[in-house]
């Protein structure tokens, strides 16, 4: 298994700078925002695609995923509480079109760059909708996705995440079993399957070869809080036995975007905690 950071928590910094900065940190991969202020895919030009490329070749860093998770970009602003959206089961059709041309976008992105994977969320279930229909507008739109990922060669991990629509393990296993393609999977984030209360191991076993890429983060009295490795209640040494148990020799990123005014020193950190563990 090997480490990478994301550059969700350098918002504050150019991405270019991010991945430098993560690269002297001593991580072997890194994984792109793709949405501002990183790699909000309107409004990237072949410049600033070209641009980045050099920085990782001369950084000797590795795109473990690209985190296609929000669009804040569509917005204009910083933060708007509709994170996931739009979303690809958002019930105004316009919307959910938007999302799936982003989120082709965003594959074609990960192909230049050199990512096996883009991440995205199922999104909320949007008020006057119901959990049925907004599965079945996620799987259609899924599908539109898909048909391009495969063609292309890149793989979607969907990342559940309490509150969402698919926001559990079963939930993610029901929707790989109604959409059996091979370039869909799991970005599987274990702060979120703690916070819910699932053992690592069935999650593990049940996903399997399912699993492209996983997120990690400490959890503390299992709030939806992302927490430096080793500062909440997470076992990571046990986590890391689990993935070596069932060969998972992909990356492991450490998501921190919860330190925005100190990511550099909160990515050290992590990076001293997790390799004395992983031994990587």
């Amino acid at each position: 298994m090997k480490l990478a950071f994301s550059t969700n928590a350098f918002v504050r910094f150019s991405v270019f700078e991010a991945v430098e900065r993560i690269a002297a940190i001593g991580y072997e991969g890194v994984e792109i925002l793709a949405d501002a202020p990183h790699l909000y895919a309107p409004a990237v030009n072949d410049s600033d695609l070209k641009k980045l490329a050099a920085v990782l070749e001369r950084s000797d860093l590795k795109v473990a995923n690209l985190n296609a998770n929000t669009a804040m970009g569509y917005y204009g602003r910083t933060f708007w509480e509709p994170l996931f959206e739009p979303s690809l089961a958002n019930p105004d059709r316009a919307a959910r079109k938007w999302r799936i041309d982003y989120s082709k976008r965003c594959i074609d992105l990960a192909r230049f760059l050199g990512s096996r994977n883009v991440s995205i969320t199922s999104g909320r279930v949007a008020p006057g909708s119901d959990p049925d229909t907004a599965f079945k507008l996620l799987t259609e739109s899924l599908e539109a996705v898909l048909e391009h990922a495969e063609k292309v060669g890149v793989r979607i991990g969907i990342e559940y995440e309490p509150g969402l629509l698919v926001e559990r393990y079963e939930e993610l296993r029901a929707l790989l079993e109604v959409i059996p393609s091979p370039c869909l999977g799991a970005n599987l984030d274990f702060g979120h399957s703690h916070v819910l209360g699932e053992d690592p191991e069935a999650v593990v076993a049940g996903l399997s070869s399912k699993i492209f890429h996983i997120h990690i983060e400490d959890i503390h009295a299992r709030k939806h809080h992302h927490l430096i490795p080793g500062l909440g209640e997470i076992d990571f040494r046990g986590l890391f036995e689990v993935l070596e148990r069932h060969d998972y020799d992909g990356f492991a990123t450490v998501e921190l975007y919860t330190y925005p005014q100190e990511p550099e020193a909160a990515a050290r950190r992590a990076f001293r905690y997790l390799e004395a563990l992983a031994g990587c």
